[in-house]
């Protein structure tokens, strides 16, 4: 990030240097050169969260299992992890306004970067005009979309799919598994999933489309009646909002971006483990129509007056005119040569 940094400020030397990949640590070089940062967090680069974890000596993504086990690797990594943590707090006091795209991702910028007055949680726009097109499900598919990394917990999927197949018996609800995988790792993730679900006898239910084109996911939302999302402390939850827009009815992660911004009262379900997820499933396929239908409609309405294209602009030039002084007539005078010449400097 540092190299990318470097070679931008060398070709251009901005008024406003603009950070929405979490490159934090090129804010002191801009700095120098007399620019005023703004920076759209996504994900802190460390959280509270993490260190959490290693202090804890728990196994987790961000955490091997042979480093928690190891009181020594354990210790040195938390200091690492306190040292980094401190940089990233002086590197990112830096910035002259901060926008995060959640409550959890501000609860932890807050936590680390230690500029509350600066910061200003600003959901992401989320382009779900397709999704919003789509009239309701002629079946009773789950379904869940997310890549194949450990991260997202898609073993707890199949765990709540198979335990509501043993409360209940029945066999005409059915679970798809929607994803992309990076690597083998992530191939053989899939294979184990496929073991799990014959381990607990559900195979013939659950289904994995891997890697498929946009029209095939398409139609797989279009005919879903519930939308699975295990992932703990998601910093968002895209997913969970084109679940909602696509009329689908979430049961997400009782975590994070999800839990503190996404579904809120009347527009879905939060779970956190398989009991609670199957019940959640049961209590879905028991409801009238006029009760699902009334979910889809809140769902909806808080997708298309939350994260639109439209709020996430307002919000964002109000604050830089206000908080920045920024002068945006520029913007109105943009002609044909300062695009070619735009064009030219991303070449």
């Amino acid at each position: 990030s540092i190299v990318v940094g470097l070679e931008a400020l060398w070709k251009l030397q901005p008024a406003y240097f603009v950070d929405s990949m979490g490159y934090a640590f090129t804010y002191l070089m801009a700095e120098l050169v007399g620019c005023d940062v703004i920076s759209y967090v996504h994900y802190p680069t460390i959280s509270t969260d993490m260190l959490g974890k290693v202090a804890a000596r728990e196994s987790s993504y961000n955490n091997a299992s042979a480093v928690a086990r190891n009181p020594l690797l354990s210790s040195v990594k938390l200091i690492y992890y306190k040292i980094f943590a401190k940089m990233y707090s002086v590197m990112g006091a830096k910035s002259k306004l901060v926008f995060v795209n959640s409550s959890w991702t501000k609860g932890h910028i807050d936590d680390i970067w230690q500029i509350p007055d600066r910061t200003t949680l600003l959901y992401p726009p989320c382009n779900t005009e397709n999704f919003l097109k789509i009239s309701g499900p002629s079946s009773k598919r789950i379904v869940s979309v997310a890549q194949f990394r450990p991260e997202k917990d898609h073993k707890l999927q199949i765990e709540s799919f198979a335990m509501f197949v043993e409360k209940t018996g029945r066999r005409d609800v059915t679970l798809t598994l929607v994803g992309g995988v990076r690597n083998q790792g992530d191939r053989d993730r899939v294979e184990s999933l496929k073991q799990l679900s014959e381990t607990l006898k559900v195979d013939e239910l659950v289904e994995f489309k891997v890697s498929i084109p946009y029209s095939e996911l398409y139609q797989i939302l279009s005919d879903s009646l519930m939308g699975l999302h295990t992932m703990w402390n998601e910093h968002f939850g895209i997913g969970v909002v084109e679940f909602m827009a696509a009329g689908i009815i979430p049961i997400a992660h009782n975590s994070g971006g999800p839990k503190l911004d996404i579904v809120v009262p009347g527009t879905g379900f939060l779970a956190a483990t398989a009991e609670e997820y199957s019940d959640h499933v049961i209590r879905v396929l028991e409801m009238t129509d006029e009760e699902l239908e009334g979910i889809r409609e809140r769902g909806r309405e808080h997708v298309m007056g939350t994260f639109s294209d439209e709020a996430f602009s307002t919000v964002f030039i109000e604050k830089c005119v206000n908080e920045l002084d920024m002068d945006l007539r520029w913007i109105e005078e943009f002609d044909a040569e300062d695009e070619e010449r735009l064009e030219e400097f991303s070449d």
